[in-house]
């Protein structure tokens, strides 16, 4: 499975939210996207997602029977999915676990918690999570609704300067076998760990592949068959 976005722009009321920019990402990829600070870099991950329409250009997957907002899933985009600041960590995993058609109870929540090492931060305000306690749980769950194989980190750089963190994070992401892609904005292009994509480029390089490559098939042995000659006299 692949999503290819081809020169995908979006133009908004006041100017050009997005200038042409393309990508190709597919399982088991992560690939980094870098752009200025503000509402491009999330306009390309909602594009990505099928929530945008572009203004030019396409967004399509190939490979898979569902469409792209079944496929991708944008984690905590600035004032689209990024979680009210102000509720405690359980409530946000029970409304994430409830968006993912699971269970979703008090129960439930305290075993999910439980299971990602956070029961200690049940009640802690979300906006008092930290960067990186803060971006796993949310891959984590974004990562656990149906039909998700495309996963948008929308500039966890936004919360914290340690780019190997987030960095390793979506590799592990990508070594399951998601496609997961980056969206950086404030981090320095010498401090990424590879060359990214760039917002309002077409030509980008490869991602990065990380999911383990399948097994080749054993070669096929021939069986000797018994002879049925008789000794030879």
């Amino acid at each position: 499975m692949q999503v290819r976005a081809d020169r995908v722009s979006l133009e908004g009321h006041h100017g050009t939210l997005l200038p042409p920019t393309s990508l190709t990402v597919g399982e088991g990829d992560l690939a980094i996207v870098h752009g200025e600070p503000g509402v491009g870099v999330t306009a390309f991950g909602l594009a990505l997602a099928g929530r945008l329409k572009p203004t030019t250009g396409t967004v399509h997957a190939e490979g898979a029977d569902a469409g792209l907002p079944e496929l991708v899933a944008v984690v905590d985009a600035p004032g689209v999915s990024e979680p009210d600041e102000a509720l405690p960590l359980r409530v946000v995993v029970g409304e994430e676990l409830a968006l993912a058609h699971r269970p979703a109870g008090k129960e439930d929540v305290a075993r999910w918690l439980a299971g990602h090492d956070a029961a200690p931060f049940a009640g802690t305000r979300f906006e008092n999570l930290g960067p990186a306690l803060r971006t796993r749980l949310l891959t984590e769950l974004a990562a656990e609704r149906k039909g998700v194989r495309v996963l948008v980190l929308d500039t966890p750089d936004r919360h914290t300067s340690d780019v190997d963190g987030w960095a390793g994070l979506a590799r592990e992401q990508a070594e399951r076998g998601f496609a997961v892609v980056v969206l950086a904005a404030t981090t320095p292009l010498s401090a990424l760990p590879f060359t990214p994509a760039l917002i309002g480029a077409t030509e980008q390089p490869e991602p990065r592949h990380h999911a383990p490559e399948p097994s080749p098939e054993p070669e096929p042995t021939e069986e000797l068959t018994a002879s049925t000659d008789g000794d030879p006299a």
